[in-house]
């Protein structure tokens, strides 16, 4: 079962507005329940020192703590699951990481979203919906009709990701997202809390 809200914020702290910590405790009090480490040009042992820092932050609110990267860095992490890049084996991530964890899979295309296995994973992401300037130049942008394909296709969840903000968030959800996905437009925000609250109220979320 997905965290409530379904809305995962991605870290980048290349983009955050201020310190990382500051940005995910103000997300968090914005009703953030579900946040992932995302911050791959660090060295494993950077990776988890600052893992550590943010679930000392978004434990106590309630919220799962997941890394983007390996299985085997989540697991040394401590990490509550793990977000896995495209072409990785959700099998064995599960294996590792037992029934309990999330385990989650970047996919791009179709084929892949056919291919994806309920038994190992809770959910994708599709990506990237609309360009974001978190990412230039990566695409073609899948667009609302990409992303029902997505979902039409896909026997796991799909997490809307690229561009989605509280403008298109329901939009998304219109098109068959199970949840979104989000890391510049909180990251970059002046209030993390409001842009955060935003996007998931207009996916139609309960904020606790």
């Amino acid at each position: 079962m997905l965290p409530a809200p379904p809305v995962l914020l991605i870290t980048d702290r290349s983009q955050a507005k201020s310190d990382l910590p500051d940005v995910v405790a103000a997300a968090c009090a914005g009703g953030c329940r579900w946040l992932s480490l995302r911050e791959k040009d660090l060295a494993a042992a950077a990776q988890i020192a600052l893992f550590a820092r943010m679930a000392a932050i978004a434990r106590p609110c309630g919220a799962r703590v997941t890394l983007h990267g390996a299985a085997q860095l989540a697991r040394a992490a401590g990490a509550d699951g793990v977000h896995l890049p495209g072409g990785s084996d959700p099998a064995e991530a599960r294996a590792l990481l037992g029934p309990h964890a999330l385990v989650g899979l970047s996919l791009h295309t179709l084929e892949e979203a056919a291919r994806a296995d309920p038994a190992a994973l809770d959910y994708v992401t599709a990506s990237p919906v609309f360009l974001t300037a978190s990412k230039p130049g990566h695409g073609p942008a899948l667009g609302l009709d990409g992303l029902a394909a997505f979902a039409r296709a896909c026997r796991v969840p799909v997490i809307a990701l690229g561009g989605v903000d509280a403008a298109n968030a329901g939009a998304c959800r219109a098109a068959g997202a199970a949840g979104l996905a989000i890391m510049g437009g909180v990251m970059r925000a002046h209030d993390p809390a409001a842009a955060f609250r935003a996007a998931a109220a207009a996916f139609g979320a309960a904020i606790s």
